[in-house]
C-alpha cells in the first residue's frame, strides 16, 4: 500500500471529504476527522478507533497497526504502516473509522450496503 492508496480508500466513503488539520491531510465525514496522513514522507496512515477496535486490529496484524504514542493512542488513534498492509486490511481499519466518526443515519445506510 502507498499513501496514495491510503487517499483512494479514504475518500471511496459516502461523502468522504480530504482537508487538511495541522499541517497534514486528513479525510473527514460531514466536519468529523476518521483518518489521516500524518506525514507524506512516512508510508503511514493513521485511523480514528475505539480503544477496543484498536487493540483487535493491532493483535491481529501488529507489523501494520500501532497505536499513537500518548493520549491519542489511548484513545484509539491507530497508526497504519502502509508497507506491510494488505489494502483488506486498511478497508477494515478505515471503514471501522468512518463508522465511528459519521452520523448514525449515515453510518446505518451505509452498513445496509455491507
Amino acid at each position: 500500500m502507498t499513501i496514495q492508496d491510503f487517499r483512494r480508500l479514504a475518500l471511496t466513503f459516502p461523502e468522504s471529504t480530504e482537508g487538511s488539520h495541522m499541517g497534514h491531510a486528513d479525510f473527514r465525514v460531514r466536519g468529523k476527522i476518521f483518518a489521516t496522513i500524518p506525514d507524506p514522507k512516512k508510508p503511514r496512515g493513521m485511523v480514528k478507533l475505539t480503544s477496543e477496535q484498536q487493540q483487535d486490529f493491532a493483535g491481529d496484524a501488529p507489523k501494520v497497526f500501532e497505536p499513537v504514542p500518548g493520549g491519542w493512542g489511548l484513545r484509539g488513534a491507530t497508526y497504519v504502516n502502509l508497507k506491510p498492509a494488505r489494502k483488506d486490511q486498511v478497508r477494515l481499519a478505515l471503514t471501522a473509522a468512518w463508522l465511528n466518526a459519521a452520523p448514525k443515519p449515515l453510518a446505518k445506510k451505509f452498513e445496509s450496503t455491507l
